[in-house]
């Protein structure tokens, strides 16, 4: 008698900050991968099948991936790019933390605004 079937085996690649297309929040995604093998007598041989996704870490929507997709949001992690499609620094006259452009105050780029009840 011959014993024989598949397990499937998820794997975390990496967790990243994305604007989920589901809620629209930008949060945490999981970057996961799943492996399904063909097993023989309960030992894992060889892969049949690998599939990619993200999951929404505020809504718990999931999203499907192919392999260059996957790809590319490991290689802007690791290049340190931030939000895919947001442009970190100067959307909508502000900086990165969401404050103003140095206006108010005068403290520079990137700064607060002064507040007027601190002496």
């Amino acid at each position: 008698m011959i014993i024989f079937g598949t397990k499937g085996y998820l794997h975390q690649l990496a967790i990243l900050t994305l604007v989920c297309g589901s809620c629209g929040n930008p949060a945490a995604h999981t970057l996961r991968k799943r492996v399904t093998k063909f097993t023989l007598f309960f030992v894992p041989l060889f892969p049949v099948s690998t599939k990619y996704g993200t999951q929404c870490t505020f809504c718990g929507a999931e999203q499907k991936l192919t392999a260059e997709q996957s790809d590319q949001l490991l290689a802007q992690q690791a290049a340190g790019q931030g939000m895919p499609g947001l442009q970190p620094g100067r959307a909508g006259g502000k900086d990165a933390q969401g404050y103003g452009q140095g206006g108010q105050g005068g403290q520079g780029y990137g700064q607060p605004p002064a507040n007027p009840y601190q002496r």
